[in-house]
């Protein structure tokens, strides 16, 4: 019997989870349905566990074990400057859109007028919050505010144990970084042990990779049926207009403006990349983390598209990172929806503020589900719009399918770099016929 594809199994765990889920809304608050509910997110965790387990092993062997391969400093700096290039082009390309998306569609006015219907919204929007994800989201404001001061400071942890336990992904890059270029600084005999461990290390974290996977439609059906059992319609129907926008601006960023740049710049087929990346979609969007899609993205990469391990494991680490396209864009418009429904006029300076905010927020958020609205919340205040404690908890009321998709978007951002810097080098592409999972 033929096995079925693994995008192909998510697809089916996805539909099978909104089927499931609108079944168990008509039960009410039946006992039974708490129980299922509870086992279907226990199945979500597990599996967004696992995949959290090997980011930091994986992330360091790949990175090191790459740099080794380099032709010294000299071929770390001129892939070092291809990949920071094309990620401020996306970025820039992506905020910029959003603006203009934002301006032309106005979801936050009523026939030029501010929604005085959402304004209501926004003001009683922090009834509708849990408590459990209020505790959440403050805990973040706090880490939040202490990352926007300390960003560089991260980039070099003084302990690099500690940060590989808290997943501080940033650091690790750094470390890796400069570890991979050292041992390029030491006769390639003497580093050939070290050499040899690190790639083992990476191969079976690979292949660890690959188990985990096989579990992907259980742990994605389990959170997918949460997500949409515990989000309401009334709220999705009142923010109609400010999801649409959002949709939209990441639709034509993912559909248009990066296949443009694969095609322009690339000279990569827009479609034979949509097909080598159609597994890492399908997770990022089911896990709304970069993070934990990071290990399938990399296989996806090396599989499917044929970009070599040296090159895959710089600039997919590093765009998980600092690079988040859809998480810069979908700033940009949440702030801006926020100020059209409280009626503050923001002209070409403060809206020039909040892209470049959005470019640095988004380096500094982290790879996680709704880690931006944190970021979201310093800009409305760093702009001066009122009301915005209500408006974010409003936000994030409705952010988890926003946000699953603005993470489909960062990850296929970071694979569009990893396919352009390869062809850049000289790789040859999308040859290899085996698929990935």
């Amino acid at each position: 019997m033929r096995k079925i594809a693994a995008h192909w199994q998510i697809i089916i765990a996805l539909v099978a989870s909104v089927i499931f889920a609108t079944l168990l809304k008509q039960f009410g608050d039946a006992g039974w349905v708490a129980t299922f509910l509870k086992i279907c997110d226990l199945l979500g965790d597990l599996f967004m566990q696992a995949l959290k387990m090997i980011i930091v092993p994986l992330v360091v062997s790949s990175i090191i074990a790459g740099l080794a391969g380099m032709a010294g400093f000299d071929g770390f700096k001129r892939m070092g400057l291809k990949t920071l290039a094309f990620y401020g082009i996306t970025t820039l390309s992506a905020v910029v859109l959003g603006l203009v998306i934002v301006n032309v569609m106005q979801p936050g006015l009523v026939d030029g007028q501010p929604n005085a219907e959402l304004r209501q919204v926004f003001d009683n929007s922090g009834e509708q919050l849990s408590d459990e994800d209020k505790a959440r989201f403050e805990e973040g404001q706090q880490e939040k505010a202490k990352d926007w001061t300390s960003i560089f400071k991260r980039m070099f942890p003084p302990n690099i144990i500690k940060a590989g336990a808290e997943s501080q992904l940033l650091g690790l890059l750094v470390f890796s970084l400069l570890f991979g270029i050292a041992m390029t600084q030491f006769p390639a005999k003497q580093m050939q042990p070290m050499r040899d461990f690190f790639q083992a290390l990476n191969d079976v974290m690979i292949k660890i990779t690959q188990w985990i996977m096989v579990f992907a439609p259980v742990g994605i059906f389990g959170m997918m049926v949460v997500t949409i059992h515990q989000n309401g319609a009334a709220v999705f129907q009142e923010l109609g207009p400010y999801f649409v926008t959002v949709l939209i601006a990441l639709g034509l960023h993912l559909f248009v403006i990066l296949p443009i740049l694969l095609k322009v710049i690339g000279k990569i087929n827009p479609l034979d990349h949509f097909r080598a990346m159609k597994t890492a979609l399908l997770t990022a969007f089911s896990t709304a983390s970069s993070s934990a899609t990071l290990p399938i993205t990399m296989r996806c990469v090396q599989e499917n598209a044929g970009v070599s391990k040296q090159t895959a494991s710089f600039t997919l680490p590093l765009g998980a990172t600092v690079n988040m396209d859809g998480t810069a864009l979908y700033e940009c418009i949440a702030v801006m929806f926020v100020a059209q429904v409280m009626g503050m006029q923001m002209d070409f300076a403060a809206q020039m503020l909040i892209v470049i905010s959005a470019l640095l927020t988004s380096i500094g958020v982290a790879g996680v589900p709704s880690a931006s609205m944190v970021a979201i919340l310093i800009i409305m205040n760093n702009c001066g719009i009122p009301g915005a404690n209500n408006a974010i908890y409003a936000l994030f009321i409705v952010d988890r399918l926003l946000d699953m998709t603005r993470t489909a978007v960062n990850v296929f951002g970071d694979s569009c770099a990893a396919v352009v810097i390869a062809k850049s080098e000289g790789e040859q592409l999308y040859q290899n016929d085996k698929k990935a999972f």
